[in-house]
């Protein structure tokens, strides 16, 4: 038994197991960092070149988590149809890609085209971001409106690794009152999904 202990604490260690991972509440009013990170389209972006006029959602995903298969589908959704809102989705991917190459930037390039993202998908090499934002886990969404302030850090709806059928859209809900009030909901329930695979000298 102890070296089973031992073996799963190593592995733990190592992010070798899926463990499912929630952000805290959401911190009403805290301010958006800047960035400066390559995308899929071969360009560079800053925050400042991608944040919508209304509202800003920058989600931190990546290419091999159950939990955000399970959503993309619906989050390409909600991005388009938040677009006409003025609130402009951002995805950032900061996943150690030497330890799970399906993170890699090649890979996210072709998940990118594959599946017609309508938003930028952005290469994190370095972590600096994510640490930055603390972000969590894949996805974890930020949702800002027009001033750059924290409304929302909430889940996209209640499917976690499998699709819940005529789930409540409770990102795109959340965000279309933020286009219109400057204000998120107070009742807010976390999102959940995998860690963020950290480098390990990191």
């Amino acid at each position: 038994m102890l070296a089973i202990l031992k073996r799963f604490a190593h592995n733990l260690a190592q992010g070798k197991l899926t463990m499912a991972a929630i952000p805290p509440v959401c911190n009403f009013g805290e301010p958006a960092h800047e960035f400066s990170l390559p995308a899929t389209d071969g360009k560079t972006y800053r925050l400042a070149d991608l944040k919508g006029v209304k509202g800003t959602v920058i989600v931190f995903m990546c290419n091999h988590c159950p939990y955000v298969k399970a959503v993309i589908d619906r989050l390409i959704r909600d991005a388009n149809d938040l677009q006409p809102l003025g609130v402009n989705v951002i995805a950032i991917s900061s996943n150690d890609a030497g330890s799970y190459p399906e993170d890699s930037f090649d890979h996210m390039r072709r998940w990118a085209e594959e599946k017609a993202f309508p938003f930028k998908y952005l290469y994190d090499d370095s972590q600096a971001v994510a640490r930055t934002y603390d972000a969590v886990c894949t996805p974890d969404f930020f949702g800002y409106n027009a001033d750059l302030e924290l409304q929302y850090r909430g889940r996209l709806d209640e499917s976690k690794t499998s699709i819940v059928p005529n789930a409540r859209r409770e990102l795109y809900e959340a965000m279309k009152q933020v286009a219109e009030t400057g204000r998120g909901p107070a009742e807010q329930t976390p999102s959940m999904g995998c860690s963020i695979k950290w480098k390990h000298a990191a």
